[in-house]
């Protein structure tokens, strides 16, 4: 299934400076399998070492947080958007 992937700026290094880009699958870990053979690093800066989301990245599946779906398990149906957002701490 093809689906749109939003990459933020500080992951566009990955991608050639693309701010979207276009990837397979049928759940959000196989797109992330498929965005890293096409663009090899870049799932490492999503998904740590243990396989779970990064603390501090945010995703979502069209216009829902995939940390109240089923996390890497969540469904990405055809020509959804997903959007990798990095989270943003300040005070």
């Amino acid at each position: 299934m093809s689906v749109s992937v939003r990459v933020p700026t500080i992951l566009r290094t990955y991608t050639g400076g693309e701010s979207e880009v276009s990837a397979e699958g049928g759940t959000l870990l196989e797109v992330l399998d498929h965005l890293d053979g096409a663009y090899p690093g870049i799932k490492a800066r999503v998904v740590d070492e243990a396989g779970a989301l990064r603390r501090f990245v945010n995703v979502y599946v069209g216009n829902d947080d995939v940390r109240f779906l089923d996390d890497l398990a969540t469904p990405t149906p055809e020509g959804v958007q997903i959007s990798v957002i990095p989270a943003v701490a300040g005070g």
